[in-house]
């Protein structure tokens, strides 16, 4: 508490300025502590990549479960020990199982977490939980240690043009890396993750809501945790570490805030009510956005599909597709251009990635697949990193100009030639039968009769598409507990 004190008195009249914006009371635990931020500059931050996570990530097409999460945390936050901010509560469209938060009070769920939450009681932990990461401040101390830690990014922005802000209008990504979509990576100490944990017990207990909530839904994190069935997974325990830890460390604060009540049965749990809330919710890829089916990516509303390399990580969103090798500084990007009347596709794709700094080595105007394509070679010297080699093809599919590159160091370059020629070479447009046949899978609730187990579920093939374990967790039961006759489950079933 002592440290604003001092540093105004050792540091002189600049520094005495300084200070008295740098130093406030934390709004929970009343601590005076050395800030990097106004709450007005913290607002602004939020509102800021609020624009670039709805943009990359899409919000969820469903008004209805919109609502039912808008209200729950605006009761949250008037519970909470900032309920003044302007606070802001989403769905975004993403399987990845995930939930994060902007300084200033924008707080975000993937539809992935909803599909494996198992009453409103755990939906009210979990977002309980990030509005105390906001309350306590940990987003903003969070955001300010990682302005610095740029180097991702700036790798990212050196190989692919389309990280930048290209010719053409082409939203630049590094902007969104840099970010709101840095912000999902941000890693929190296991003190702040205690501290949210004990912040969302308590505000949900105050709104009337079972605080065993907390519990539940790290206790399905941390099941998840031990699988290998868990697709996106690893974002959840990159930025939310020891959910198994968390569960004892949790237990007092549930426990003392049960024991205050008159009557704790009054609290509300609300499963069969959740439940009837994300009956039919997308699980999965949502072919809205494209579908991503082993090495493959299929855009059924666009109509085109094409394979990367095998083993190379997918990540899709909203505005574009990336690849890339674990481990490896080698990447393929597939992006749309805004196409300028009048330019051919030699023209756009030179002007696009001389643009972005690269040399032209070659390119040809050529056919893939039936359609019209212009596919170039390209270097650009990098201080620090060397030569960059970029192998880009610009496809025109009906009005649509595409642009799907590989991008490496020269010391990577050779061993991907190959694999990425195969990749640039298989974009294909798609029958209309084949994008037909493209549809989401669903979240259904299902009453469990006699002899039904994880594995007889799991087992059917024309109705059940996940595992007999992702079954069990996604339903709150251990990975060695059946369910009963009776029990309304969620199941998931081919769209």
């Amino acid at each position: 508490m002592r440290l604003c004190g001092d540093l105004l008195r050792a540091t002189g009249l600049f520094a005495v300025v300084l200070s008295l914006v740098a130093c406030a009371t934390n709004p929970v635990t009343g601590n005076r502590e050395f800030v990097t931020m106004s709450q007005a500059q913290e607002i602004g931050i939020g509102r800021e990549n609020h624009a670039v996570i709805t943009r990359e990530m899409g919000i969820y097409d469903d008004a209805a479960l919109q609502e039912y999460v808008e209200d729950i945390g605006y009761q949250l936050a008037g519970e909470s020990h900032r309920p003044d901010l302007p606070w802001q509560f989403t769905i975004v469209d993403t399987p990845v199982v995930n939930a994060f938060a902007l300084p200033g009070g924008f707080i975000y769920l993937t539809r992935g977490l909803m599909a494996y939450l198992g009453s409103e009681s755990e939906l009210v932990g979990v977002m309980g939980h990030e509005i105390g990461h906001v309350t306590a401040r940990h987003s903003v101390q969070a955001y300010s240690r990682a302005v610095g830690a740029q180097v991702g990014l700036v790798l990212g922005q050196i190989f692919l043009p389309a990280m930048r802000s290209p010719a053409y209008g082409v939203p630049g990504l590094g902007d969104a890396a840099g970010q709101g979509l840095g912000l999902l990576f941000l890693k929190f100490g296991r003190d702040d993750e205690i501290q949210a944990d004990r912040l969302g017990a308590e505000y949900a207990t105050y709104g009337g809501w079972d605080p065993s909530g907390v519990s539940g839904m790290l206790t399905t994190l941390g099941r998840i945790a031990e699988t290998t069935d868990r697709r996106g997974t690893p974002n959840w325990l990159m930025t939310h570490p020891e959910p198994e830890d968390r569960v004892t460390a949790v237990a007092g604060t549930v426990s003392d805030m049960l024991s205050q009540q008159a009557d704790p049965s009054t609290l509300r749990i609300a499963r069969d009510g959740y439940l009837e809330r994300i009956d039919g919710l997308i699980y999965g890829d949502n072919p809205d956005q494209g579908v991503v089916r082993g090495r493959e990516f299929m855009h059924p509303e666009l109509r085109f599909a094409l394979q990367f390399p095998e083993g190379w990580q997918v990540q899709n969103s909203s505005e574009r597709v990336v690849a890339g090798q674990s481990g490896r500084n080698s990447y393929m990007v597939l992006q749309s251009v805004v196409s300028e009347s009048g330019l051919s596709l030699r023209q756009m794709a030179e002007a696009e990635m001389m643009g972005a700094g690269f040399k032209v080595e070659q390119g040809i105007m050529t056919d893939v697949n039936g359609l019209d394509a212009y596919l170039g070679t390209y270097s650009q010297l990098v201080r620090e990193f060397g030569t960059i080699i970029a192998k880009v093809v610009y496809i025109r599919l009906g009005a649509s100009v595409y642009m799907l590159g590989a991008f490496a160091s020269v010391a990577d370059y050779q061993s991907i030639e190959r694999d990425v020629t195969e990749s640039l070479t298989s974009f294909r447009q798609l029958t209309a039968r084949e994008a037909d046949a493209i549809r989401p899978s669903r979240i259904s609730v299902y009453v469990v009769v006699e002899g039904d187990t994880w594995e007889s579920l799991a087992g059917q093939e024309d109705t059940n598409v996940v595992s007999a374990s992702t079954l069990a967790i996604m339903n709150g039961y251990a990975l060695d507990e059946e369910p009963s006759p009776g029990d309304r489950i969620k199941i998931v079933v081919f769209g």
